[in-house]
């Protein structure tokens, strides 16, 4: 359950595969999505609420950050999961406690439409950040749009891939809203801390030094 007085910040992101278009594999810095996903769930945990579906390639990445920061988890994060994939889910899933399994749908794209639509639609956010992906990451950005028309938008262009092509299209029609340090600037720490700062809660001494994660909690909706 979220903290009350943190902002929710929504996670889009994936590694592209070679087998999928190539037009997201080609453009896509592996290393980059790798250093900005760490980057993100260092900066803003525990100052806010990281909300994010489940990804083979992300969630670890983000298991890693929150084994370092040695902080409580319970409250500041939530994983979301499509049951769809449930026989495959891994194990780095159970080291957080807060993850909503959505019903599966008869086939992969109605289930992960409908993680998507309980995981974006049922939260309310104040910012969306988009990192490397593939198709999914589009379709994503178009749901989180509409529905969070209010919400700071930051597509991590210099990582490549999806996140690139959201780039290119807001500066194409809206040249004026976008921040070309998106597109440029590798230091990723410093450009979420300018860019999220205003979201960021000052933590406080509960949240560190808390080792005990106590039990995993599944949430089926």
């Amino acid at each position: 359950m979220k903290k009350r007085g943190l902002s929710n910040i929504f996670l889009s992101a994936s590694i592209p595969f070679r087998e999928r278009y190539r037009k997201y594999y080609d453009t896509a810095d592996f290393t980059s999505i790798r250093d900005a996903v760490r980057a993100l769930a260092t900066t803003v945990i525990p100052g806010t609420h990281l909300i994010w579906g489940g990804h083979p390639a992300i969630t670890p990445l983000i298991r890693y950050v929150m084994e370092k920061m040695n902080s409580n988890l319970k409250e500041h994060v939530t994983v979301y999961q499509s049951a769809f994939f449930e026989k495959d889910f891994p194990a780095d899933n159970f080291f957080f406690e807060d993850i909503v399994v959505v019903p599966r749908e008869s086939t992969i794209e109605m289930s992960l439409e409908s993680m998507r639509k309980s995981m974006i639609l049922g939260n309310r956010f104040d910012a969306g950040v988009f990192i490397g992906g593939m198709e999914g990451i589009e379709l994503e950005y178009k749901m989180f749009t509409d529905a969070h028309p209010n919400a700071l938008i930051l597509p991590i262009a210099s990582t490549g891939a999806g996140a690139k092509i959201l780039y290119d299209k807001i500066a194409a029609n809206s040249p004026s809203e976008i921040e070309h340090r998106l597109l440029t600037d590798y230091a990723y720490k410093a450009l979420f801390r300018d860019l999220l700062g205003d979201l960021i809660k000052p933590f406080d001494a509960e949240d560190l030094n808390d080792t005990d994660n106590g039990n995993e909690n599944i949430r089926d909706l």
